[in-house]
C-alpha cells in the first residue's frame, strides 16, 4: 500500500477504511454514544426486488456486493432496519465519505450563516482577501455553495497530468514527483483562472470550490474546519465514533472529500437532515437552510449543464446537495466510488452507503443503485 497506490483496486478495499494510515489527518471528536439495538428486517429486506436499469431483475441482497459495498445502514424514522459490512469493515470503521465532505461542509455552512458569522450574498475576498485576482476574486460565497463559479477547472479523476493532477498533488494525495517543488492547498486555489462565462450562469462541479469553502467557514468563525465540524454537528449529533479529515502538508483540510467516518454515524447525520436539522429534540443546523436546500435555489444553471441530465427534470443543486426533483422529495450526497446519503422523505427514509467500487465515476452503477434507493424508498412507504 502506498500513496500512489491506495485509491486503486485492488489496494482501495483495505485504502478507504485506513486513510489515516495513510495521509495526514486533523479529528473530528465525536459523542461516543452507545445507540440501541438493530432492527429485524435485514432478511425480508436483502430479498427485495427491483427492476434494474439493465432490464434485469434483481435483488437488494444481489445489488450489495456487486456494487462492492463495504458498509451500508438503512433508516426509517432513525430506526436501523438493515446493516451490511464487507471488506472488513465493521460498525466502529471510519472509511473515506469523498464528495458526501462537500454535504457536510454545505451543512455546516448554515450554522454559520445562522449564528451570523457567514452571508452567502458577500463576495468570496470578504473572508479570503488572498482570492482576488483568482477565479474567486469577483464571485460570491453562494456561488461557491452552489458550484456556479466560473472557472477554468475540469473534474477529470483519471487525469493525473492537467489540473486535476496538479490539484492531488497539492492536497497530498499523491506523491510528489522527483524535482518538483512542494505546494500545498491554498496556495493552489488561489492560482486558478476565471473562465469567460458570468458567475452563476452553469452549474460547474468544481471540487477545489468545497475546499474554498472549507476556507471561507474557519475564516468566518475563527475556528479550525475539524474542530468546527466536531463542536457543531458531530458532538451534538450523537455520534458513535469519532471521524476525521485529511489534511495537506501545512494542516489545511481537505472539506471538499477528505472526511472519513462510520456507516452508523453517516446515516445518523443523514437522519438529521431528513428531520430539518434535529437530532434529539436538539436543533443542529437550522430547518430553514434545509428548507432552502430542498426547496430554493434557481434551477437553471444545473438544468442546462452536462449534470442537469441526471436525476429528473426538476432536479438541481443547493448547497452542495443534490435535489432529484423525485415525487418523493428525495435529495442526495454523492462521493466518487460509491459513497452516498440518500433521503427519501416520502418514506422517512435513510441510506448511507460506503463502497470502493473500482472506478471513481461509474454512472451505470450509480442509476442501478438509484434504482434500488428508490424500490426502497417504495417499499417502505407502502408498508408503513
Amino acid at each position: 500500500m502506498t500513496l500512489a497506490n491506495w485509491r486503486l483496486p485492488p489496494f482501495n478495499r483495505w485504502g478507504f477504511q485506513h486513510v489515516r494510515e495513510i495521509l495526514p489527518t486533523a479529528s473530528i471528536a465525536g459523542a461516543g454514544r452507545r445507540h440501541g439495538a438493530l432492527g429485524r428486517s435485514e432478511r425480508r429486506i436483502a430479498k427485495l426486488a427491483f427492476p434494474g436499469p439493465d432490464g434485469k431483475e434483481w435483488t437488494v441482497g444481489r445489488m450489495l456486493p456487486e456494487t462492492f459495498t463495504d458498509g451500508f445502514v438503512l433508516m426509517q424514522r432513525g430506526r436501523i432496519l438493515a446493516e451490511w459490512y464487507d471488506a472488513g469493515m465493521t460498525p466502529e470503521t471510519p472509511h473515506i465519505v469523498f464528495s458526501v465532505s462537500k454535504s457536510l461542509t454545505g451543512a455546516l455552512a448554515g450554522i454559520l450563516v445562522e449564528r451570523g458569522q457567514l452571508d452567502p450574498d458577500l463576495p468570496v475576498t470578504r473572508y479570503i482577501p488572498e482570492a482576488a485576482g483568482s477565479a474567486y476574486g469577483d464571485c460570491t460565497v453562494r456561488h461557491v455553495l452552489d458550484m456556479t463559479v466560473s472557472i477554468e477547472f475540469e473534474e477529470n479523476y483519471l487525469d493525473p497530468h492537467g489540473v486535476f493532477g496538479r490539484y492531488r498533488l497539492a492536497t497530498g494525495w499523491n506523491p510528489l514527483p522527483e524535482g518538483i517543488k512542494p505546494t500545498d492547498l491554498r496556495s493552489f486555489l488561489v492560482t486558478l483562472k476565471r473562465d469567460k462565462r458570468a458567475h452563476g450562469s452553469l452549474f460547474h462541479y468544481v471540487s477545489p470550490n468545497s475546499d474554498l469553502m472549507g476556507w471561507i467557514l474557519e475564516r468566518a468563525s475563527g475556528v479550525p474546519y475539524a474542530e468546527l465540524l466536531s463542536e457543531a454537528i458531530w458532538k451534538p449529533l450523537g455520534t458513535e465514533q469519532d471521524g476525521y479529515v485529511t489534511v495537506d502538508r501545512l494542516g489545511a483540510p481537505r472539506s471538499a472529500g477528505g472526511i472519513c467516518v462510520t456507516t452508523r454515524d453517516l446515516a445518523r447525520f443523514g437522519e438529521m437532515m431528513r428531520l430539518r436539522g434535529l437530532a434529539s429534540g436538539r436543533q443542529i443546523v437550522p430547518g430553514r437552510w434545509i428548507d432552502d436546500i430542498t426547496e430554493a435555489g434557481d434551477p437553471k444553471p444545473w438544468q442546462i449543464s452536462e449534470s442537469g441530465k441526471l436525476f429528473a427534470p426538476e432536479g438541481r443543486y443547493r448547497s452542495k446537495w443534490y435535489i432529484m426533483g423525485y415525487p418523493s422529495g428525495a435529495y442526495c450526497a454523492v462521493g466518487i466510488h460509491g459513497q452516498w446519503i440518500y433521503i427519501d422523505p416520502a418514506a422517512d427514509m435513510v441510506i448511507a452507503k460506503h463502497s470502493s467500487q473500482p472506478l471513481p465515476v461509474d454512472m451505470p452503477t450509480d442509476n442501478l443503485l438509484l434504482a434500488a434507493f428508490d424500490a426502497l424508498g417504495r417499499w417502505l412507504e407502502k408498508s408503513a
